[in-house]
């Protein structure tokens, strides 16, 4: 993948969004590619967000993406901290709860894509639900 571009010095939030949405679209593609489907995007809730939700056969695939430009500061993996872990959970219990399920009725799993700089990782099962 080639880095996705940084923009001007004077970096502003819309396009750090920009490069959010670049880095999600990216992620969507190539999960795509790895066989699973697209189901939802950008999922909010109060406190939290899902960036997508894919479906790997019979099982909710609940995916952060973190995009970091270098690893100066730790990686874009390293970035999943257990705050953001915790708002994940609780983003995708009110989604599932939605669709009248829950972590001890549906098979679930939560994927990080960490893009830093030009490297790519995805972490398969990377937490689990409680």
């Amino acid at each position: 993948m080639a880095e996705i571009p940084a923009g001007p010095a004077h970096s502003s939030a819309v396009s750090g969004r920009s490069r959010g949405a670049q880095a999600e679209l990216f992620a969507r593609r190539r999960l795509e590619q790895a066989g699973l489907r697209f189901v939802a995007a950008n999922m909010h809730i109060r406190g939290g967000e899902i960036d997508l939700i894919m479906r790997d056969r019979f099982t909710w695939v609940f995916v952060e993406v973190r995009y970091r430009r270098s690893d100066s500061y730790g990686s874009a993996a390293k970035s999943v901290t257990p705050r953001k872990r915790r708002r994940l959970l609780r983003a995708a219990q009110v989604w599932l709860a939605q669709r009248d399920a829950s972590f001890d009725t549906a098979a679930c799993r939560f994927d990080i894509i960490a893009i830093t700089g030009s490297r790519v990782e995805w972490l398969k099962d990377a937490f689990g639900a409680p």
